[in-house]
């Protein structure tokens, strides 16, 4: 049987001079393949379509290289490649764009927020004119609470308001955010803040301080009492009593919460005053004019901030139970026909201030909080101490003040006011922007108020 290595049988020089044989085509070199990937990147960076680089002629005689053959890029790891349609769709929607898309310092910039500020500014004027300064601390964000102050002359508002936002008792007073009142101010008989002052923190709440109250029957019972006023009160009660108003009427609907401020109890005249902002306050705007037109009473649209009475400078005595107890009897008397939020939204038994007190002990309880002296809690005053005669451990404790510590006060007061429910201003949901434009809106329309115009029509 005749086997196929007969072949091999041939002398060696006749092998020699036969040429090989032929050898399956040869693959294309290495380089090739990596070239593709690099023209395929720069039509991506130059903003051109996939279409150059798909159709760009490959040698004769060599194979296309396939789909997954161009380099991922840096951020995309080995196996999570895009098939080709889905490249040519991201490539082709990005365009010249992506830069500016992908630019770090751009995205930084957006997400930064506002400078942080370390005074307050002018919102209203002392020429009652808006300001719009205090636009360029916003954001376009819908969890803000705005929280304003209103109160006689030299009762504390601008310290309360200064120690709820960013300072502590410890520090020095000309160190307020909220200038509080000087000695050269308090001899001149004269206010410290006029218009409206502004100031937000950094948990974006918003504190509007304002200028004191002064209405008719307030002007006569301070003259009444010697008590001094600037020159600049010097003017027709119904002029002072109309700026008054108009910035009540003004917090009444721009403000989650209102603290009204007093240092002795209590004022009627202050409660008058505030039934007539009430009174004049602007409507609550409606998302159609259906829905304002509507028949029947619009209590359940129209819109009431919170009302804090804010008891500033009390005594000892102030804290016992039977003089709390009157007094919350008396501010719920006194508002009982109000529709502001004036009860059920902050309580002094609720944060451990009378601990032996039960929840139920006030059959009325209302928005009051006590706040005693700043100065009494100074390191320098030595509070009386036991008598010579009593045991020596009584005699190293401090004398009984009535009251928790004003620091703890101030802790407490603070926690209570933030955790307050932030109502809707209006039809629909504020940003920061938002509420500044709202804002100024309601401050030009409570100006230019036929009610407020007719009332002072009636006062003259």
């Amino acid at each position: 049987m005749q086997k196929t290595p007969i072949i091999l049988s041939k002398p060696p020089a006749e092998r020699s001079k036969q040429p090989p044989p032929p050898a399956a085509p040869a693959a294309p070199p290495a380089p090739a393949p990596l070239e593709k990937p690099i023209v395929l990147m720069k039509p991506r960076e130059e903003g051109k379509g996939p279409a150059a680089t798909t159709n760009a002629s490959a040698p004769e005689g060599t194979t296309p290289p396939p789909p997954a053959a161009p380099v991922p890029p840096k951020g995309e790891k080995e196996g999570q490649r895009p098939t080709q349609p889905v490249y040519q769709i991201q490539n082709r929607g990005m365009g010249t764009a992506a830069p500016a898309v992908m630019d770090p310092v751009v995205g930084q910039a957006k997400l930064l927020p506002p400078e942080r500020m370390k005074h307050s500014i002018k919102l209203v004027d002392d020429q009652m004119n808006w300001c719009d300064s205090a636009i360029e601390y916003l954001l376009d964000q819908t969890d803000v609470l705005v929280v304003g102050v209103l109160g006689l002359q030299g009762t504390g508002k601008s310290m309360v308001m200064s120690l709820l936002s960013a300072n502590t008792p410890e520090e020095d007073q000309r160190a307020y955010v909220f200038r509080a009142q000087s000695t050269e101010m308090k001899e001149r008989g004269g206010n410290q803040t006029s218009g409206i002052d502004f100031f937000i923190t950094q948990e974006r709440i918003v504190f509007l301080d304002t200028q004191p109250i002064l209405s008719p029957s307030i002007l006569d019972h301070l003259i009444n009492n010697d008590r001094k006023l600037p020159p600049e009160y010097n003017l027709p009660h119904t002029y002072v009593e109309m700026q008054s108003l108009q910035i009540a009427a003004f917090l009444f609907t721009v403000c989650h919460v209102v603290i009204v401020v007093q240092d002795w109890f209590t004022d009627l005249s202050l409660y008058r005053f505030l039934q007539t902002a009430e009174m004049v306050k602007p409507s609550t705007p409606s998302p159609s004019h259906e829905s304002s037109s509507s028949s029947g009473s619009d209590e359940g649209t129209e819109y009431y901030p919170h009302l804090v009475f804010l008891q500033n400078k009390a005594r000892r005595e102030d804290f016992c139970p039977r003089k709390l107890r009157q007094m919350h009897l008396m501010i719920d008397q006194l508002m009982a026909h109000s529709h502001l939020r004036y009860k059920g939204t902050l309580s002094m038994l609720q944060c451990n201030i009378f601990p032996g007190l039960p929840p139920d002990f006030l059959d009325s309880e209302v928005n009051l909080f006590l706040m005693p002296f700043m100065d009494s809690e100074s390191e320098n005053e030595n509070p009386p101490r036991a008598g010579p005669g009593s045991s020596p451990l009584f005699s190293l404790l401090p004398g009984y003040r009535g009251h928790p510590s004003f620091q703890s006060l101030v802790s407490k007061l603070r926690s209570q006011v933030m955790s307050m429910a932030r109502p809707q201003l209006s039809h629909t949901i504020l940003t920061e922007k938002n509420w500044f434009h709202y804002a100024a809106r309601i401050w030009d329309g409570v100006k230019k108020s036929s009610a407020l115009a007719e009332y002072s029509r009636l006062l003259a």
